[in-house]
This record gives structure tokens, C-alpha cells and sequence, in this order.
């Protein structure tokens, strides 16, 4: 599942990711995500399918906060940056900030990640160490390790309850206490995401990222609410790039049969050097009789002429491409399209296919056979 970069990063160039088609479905830091791949030639689809809120009620989360207070916990467990810093926010505008300081002072603070290490360090504690992986499953490994039975643990959620986890803790005797300074909710923009699901299965899109485990879950839940997760989930398994920025993201791809990117280290900044690396890699040169050629994309690169082609015509000639000189039949070139097409149809879509490219002698006819690139011997 994971891949990190075995050569160093290419320099950067805005015309690195020319030709590529990115979807971002995350709605927090987004903004980051797309720039870095715009500022490379990319062309970038915004498709949030979760949104990270603020606790829907922050009475809760001051109840929870006066729970913990009064509990004392021999142990917090802190997941997130963000949740850490709305929740001394939120115990601050309460009253209680003071309060929570003072016992937390005492307890044994693990950390779930760096970041969350930065966000403990700047509400005035000390922790005590952090996760081996950066994964919620790995810190209860961590508590684990020493007897935590009459213990009271406190556990700072991060936005999507993990149940697992939670039991292990009260299996081995511990009183767990949680607290919730955030939540994450389905977007509000369905219709944006279904379009994404629909350029994802017809080949409009090179690679997807993802930047949390619920994101992906969302994308799922709302294709096979519009009868499309099958179709999806084989788009991500062939031709369309999973890049997910950790192993706990990339969990429920791997539970379907999808095997993304992954970089070595769990950042933002990793997931985009490893993207970027990986879509240079996938560009195809071919030397035919009509000249060299590149395929980046969905773009075609034949000296100084550069071809969009559709998403029919990209089909096809990616067909074409992988077959190397190969002749590929009427019937082969269909099952390569993204929608049924005829004897006819295929014809069609050649012709209007040679008209595109620079040098229309790049695709010969092979009488009564189909179809071949003019790959030069």
C-alpha cells in the first residue's frame, strides 16, 4: 500500500502536472492542496464530501469538559491539533479553562501525532509521548502497555468516533471519558460529488486524494446511494489514482480492493510530492511514423502542439497506446470507450479522433481487423 519516493523530487515546473486531471475531496485545507497542484499545470475538481463543524451543540461539549474536571483523569489521550485547540477554546469561553489546565497538569498526555504534540505544548501542558504510528489504534496500544484498570482516561475525539477503540479501554478496566470539540457531516454539496463519481467513471479523472478516512466513506455512501459504487470502486482499482496522505485514510480503500498511494511520511506536503512523482511517471512516450509523442493525461504532446482529447477519444487512444503497435479490434476499442459503442460508433470516434491529433497518420486501419498505433519499428 505504501510508496514512497525512491529518487529525489523533481524540481518543481509549472508545466509538471500538465495534462492531469486531480479531484481534492477534502474541505478543510483544500484551498493548500489545490494551489499546489494548479501552480503545476494541473487542472483541479473540488469535491468535498464531508465537512469538518464545530461541535453541534457546545453545551455538550462543556458538560463533557466538566465531566472530565470532575473526574480528574489519570490519563488523556489527545488525537488532534485542531480538536485540542477548540476544546481549550470552548473550555476557555466557559470558565473552565483554568479548571481543565489544572488537572491535566497531573495526567499522563499521549499523543496521537506532532501536531497535536504542538497544540498540547501550546495550551501550557507537557505530554509524555506519542504514538508509534499516529493512528488512535496504535496510542491504545500505547496505554495498554501498563495496567489501566480503575483508571480514568479521557480521549479527545477527532471528529468520527472510533468504537474499537474506546471498548478496548473499558475491556481492560478503565473509566473512559470522551470529549467531542468537533464533528464531521456529509457535505452540503451532494450535486458537486456526484459529478465527480460520474468524470471518475468515464475516465475525466487521473488521480483522487484524500486526506481522511471519512472522506473516502462519504464518497462510497453517496455512490451507492445513486447506484455507482461498483463502477467507482473499479475506476480507483484500474486507471484512476487513490492518493491517501496515511494508512488510517487509506483503510477503507484498502477494505475495498483499492491499493493507493501512500507517502512514508503522513503530511500534506508528502502526499503532493508523491502525487506529482507518481503522474510524471505515468506519462507515455511513443515514437510512432507521424512523429514522438507524449500522453500526460488527458493531453497529447507532439512537438510544440499540444491536444485535449475527450474522454472518448482519450479512451481509445490509451487503448491504442497500451497495445503498442498491436492491432486492437472493433469490439476491443468499444470495451476500452466509457459508454457502449457500435462497429460504427468506434469508426466515428477514430475519425474524429485522427482529426484532433496533430498527425492523423498516428492511427492506421487495418482492413477487416480494427485499429493500431503507427508505432515506429
Amino acid at each position: 500500500m505504501s510508496e514512497g519516493p525512491t529518487t529525489a523530487a523533481p524540481a518543481f515546473r509549472p508545466d509538471q502536472l500538465d495534462g492531469f486531471r486531480i479531484a481534492v475531496t477534502s474541505d478543510r485545507r483544500s484551498e493548500d492542496l489545490i494551489a499546489a497542484f494548479e501552480r503545476r499545470g494541473a487542472e483541479v475538481v473540488h469535491a468535498p464530501t464531508i465537512r469538518m463543524t464545530g461541535a453541534q451543540d457546545d453545551e455538550a461539549l462543556v458538560h463533557e469538559t466538566q465531566a472530565v474536571i470532575d473526574a480528574v483523569p489519570d490519563v488523556l489521550l489527545a488525537t488532534t491539533s485542531y480538536g485540542v485547540r477548540r476544546w481549550f477554546e470552548a473550555a476557555d469561553a466557559a470558565g473552565l479553562g483554568d479548571d481543565l489546565t489544572d488537572v491535566l497538569r497531573d495526567a499522563r498526555i499521549l499523543v496521537r501525532g506532532p501536531k497535536a504534540r504542538g497544540a498540547v505544548r501550546a495550551a501550557g501542558l507537557d505530554d509524555h509521548g506519542m504514538s508509534e504510528r499516529e493512528t488512535t489504534a496504535s496510542l491504545v496500544d500505547q496505554v495498554l502497555r501498563e495496567p489501566v484498570a480503575g483508571r480514568v482516561i479521557a480521549v479527545q475525539l477527532h471528529g468520527l468516533t472510533d468504537p474499537m477503540q474506546l471498548d478496548r479501554l473499558r475491556d481492560a478496566g478503565a473509566r473512559v471519558l470522551t470529549v467531542s470539540p468537533y464533528r464531521w457531516t456529509v457535505h452540503e454539496n451532494a450535486d458537486r460529488v456526484e459529478r465527480l463519481i460520474a468524470s471518475t467513471c468515464s475516465g475525466g479523472i487521473d488521480a483522487v486524494t484524500f486526506t481522511s478516512a471519512p472522506a473516502v466513506e462519504a464518497l462510497f455512501s453517496i455512490a451507492d446511494g445513486i447506484g455507482r459504487l461498483g463502477e467507482l470502486q473499479a475506476a480507483l482499482r484500474d486507471g484512476v489514482v487513490s492518493a491517501a496522505v496515511g494508512p488510517v485514510t487509506a483503510a477503507p480503500l484498502v477494505d475495498a480492493g483499492i491499493l493507493p498511494i501512500v507517502p512514508d511520511r503522513f503530511r500534506m506536503g508528502a502526499l503532493i510530492r508523491l502525487l506529482c512523482e507518481h503522474l510524471e511517471r505515468s506519462a507515455v512516450e511513443v515514437v510512432t511514423e507521424g512523429g514522438a509523442l507524449e500522453l500526460r493525461g488527458n493531453r497529447v504532446r507532439m512537438g510544440d502542439d499540444r491536444v485535449t482529447l475527450s474522454p472518448v477519444g482519450l479512451a481509445l487512444f490509451t487503448a491504442l497506446v497500451r497495445a503498442d503497435g498491436a492491432t486492437l479490434s472493433r469490439r476491443d476499442l468499444s470495451d476500452a470507450a466509457p459508454g457502449a459503442l457500435d462497429d460504427h460508433g468506434v469508426d466515428v470516434a477514430i475519425s474524429r479522433l485522427r482529426q484532433s491529433l496533430p498527425a492523423a497518420d498516428v492511427i492506421g486501419t487495418v482492413i477487416k481487423r480494427g485499429y493500431r498505433l503507427a508505432v515506429r519499428s
